[in-house]
C-alpha cells in the first residue's frame, strides 16, 4: 500500500513487523474498549488516547520494544505553589510474543478515568 494514501496515524501501525503490528492493534482495541469516550489521535508522531479533555495513554515503539504509557494529565493534578506541572507518565513494557495483561491495563485506565472524573467534579 502506498504510504502517501494512508493517514499518518494508521501508517504508524502499518510500518511495524507483523507481530508488533498485531500487538499494537490489540492494545489499541483494549484501550478503546474501556470507555466509549476514549479518543484515538496522533501526538508526537505516535498513537495517543484521550479521555474527555485529558491525555490517558499512548503506544510507543522504543528499541523494538512496545511501551504502553499511562498518563496522569497535569490538568487533573492539584496546583502547588504556582509550580509548573508536568504530566506524570508510567510505562508498561509489552512483549508482542506473550499474552497481553488485559485486566491490568483496563484497571489502570479505569483508575485514571476515575481520577479525571474527580478532577472534573472539582472544577
Amino acid at each position: 500500500m502506498d504510504a502517501r494514501l494512508v493517514n499518518p496515524l494508521e501508517h504508524y501501525y502499518d510500518k511495524q513487523n507483523d507481530e508488533t503490528k498485531a500487538c499494537l492493534l490489540a492494545l489499541k482495541s483494549i484501550i478503546m474498549s474501556v470507555d466509549p469516550q476514549i479518543v484515538h489521535f496522533r501526538k508526537y508522531q505516535i498513537p495517543f488516547f484521550r479521555y474527555k479533555n485529558f491525555s490517558i495513554s499512548f503506544l510507543w515503539i522504543n528499541k523494538k520494544k512496545i511501551l504502553l504509557g499511562f498518563v496522569v494529565d497535569k490538568k487533573a493534578m492539584p496546583q502547588e505553589n504556582m509550580k509548573r506541572q508536568k504530566d506524570g507518565v508510567s510505562t508498561l513494557e509489552i512483549n508482542p510474543l506473550e499474552d497481553i495483561p488485559i485486566e491490568l491495563i483496563k484497571n489502570k485506565l479505569r483508575d485514571l478515568i476515575e481520577c479525571y472524573e474527580k478532577a472534573l467534579q472539582k472544577s
